[in-house]
């Protein structure tokens, strides 16, 4: 990138954690513990999804894909944000850095995009179940998901290439434990900051408001249609399918609502780095607890495909 031949700096400092010094090996075991959940669940959601032919469904195929776009988001920034909680050198190199935004971006952007698919798959089956399988064709899946991840991508390469453009002359202390945009922006010199930065959030709200406009529109159709069905029997087994995947869509731009949206005000570090673990830690760690416990046929094979294995003669 042209901002890296250019730059003064060569790597930058995290400060992260660094203003709750005797909170850092609380806070490691206590994300650690998180993130190892994260991380089972979302396999296990994965793995009962792939072993139990009941669940290839397009619902469960999109939901097995968000769980991996989880994975792989919690891996580009938690495991370097434990080791920094046990280390004093919290240096990490500019292009180091420039990869863990254009990951996190990536995924970040791919999970959005996943659960706007997800409504749109609720839609179709509620409202017109009768052409589900032709809308929700195995090919049109298959484009969905593959949009949704060359959308990811784009959106991450379009705000790392911006970011990193810019010149760096230092100071090169980040005031966050992950390469974030809006601390980032800070180090960066010349006069084209202000409308990289301006740029940058536009097109981040966009996206974000867009995706979620959309899930609200999908919605609004689907308790239109529930409240036409004539038994309380009928519109509670209706909305049962869908109660998982809007519980996460609540939980998902409720917190992205607070990092994005916030008043431009300044915000303390300690402020805004227990704001970032909202979204880093806390979300994808709710996320394969929501869907596994509000999701009966999902929890129904879970329990068939592991406790067959683990306990046999029991089954």
């Amino acid at each position: 990138m042209q901002g890296a031949n250019s730059s003064a700096v060569s790597e930058f400092i995290l400060v992260g954690f660094s203003t709750f010094p005797h909170l850092q090996l609380t806070f490691f075991l206590l994300f650690l513990l998180m993130y190892l959940s994260t991380l089972l669940g979302n396999l296990l959601i994965t793995a009962t999804i792939c072993s139990e032919r009941g669940l290839h469904t397009p619902m469960y195929l999109f939901l097995c894909v968000l769980s991996i776009s989880e994975v792989l988001y919690t891996l580009a920034v938690i495991p370097r944000m434990l080791a920094d909680l046990l280390s004093a050198h919290r240096s990490i190199a500019f292009p180091a850095c420039a990869a863990q935004m254009f990951f996190s971006f990536s995924f970040g952007f791919t999970h959005s995009f996943l659960l706007t698919v997800m409504g749109y798959d609720r839609y179709v089956a509620i409202c017109h179940p009768l052409r589900y399988n032709v809308l929700m064709s195995p090919q049109g899946c298959a484009c969905l998901v593959a949009c949704s991840w060359a959308g990811g991508s784009i959106m991450g390469m379009v705000v790392t290439t911006a970011v990193f453009h810019l010149t760096f002359c230092g100071p090169n202390e980040i005031q966050h434990f992950f390469c974030h945009v809006p601390p980032l922006l800070k180090l960066a010199c010349g006069d084209d900051v202000a409308v990289v930065a301006l740029g940058v959030g536009l097109v981040c709200i966009m996206a974000l408001l867009g995706c979620c406009l959309l899930i609200l529109l999908s919605y609004a159709f689907i308790v239109a249609t529930i409240l036409k069905i004539p038994s309380a029997e009928g519109r509670h087994k209706a909305f049962s399918t869908c109660a998982s995947h809007l519980t996460v869509v609540v939980v998902h731009y409720g917190f992205a609502s607070v990092i994005y949206l916030k008043p431009s005000g300044r915000q303390s570090l300690e402020g805004d780095t227990l704001m970032g673990i909202t979204y880093t830690v806390l979300t994808p760690f709710l996320s394969p607890i929501i869907f596994s416990l509000r999701n009966k046929e999902l929890k129904i094979a879970m329990k068939k495909t592991f406790l067959n294995k683990l306990y046999p003669e029991k089954m």
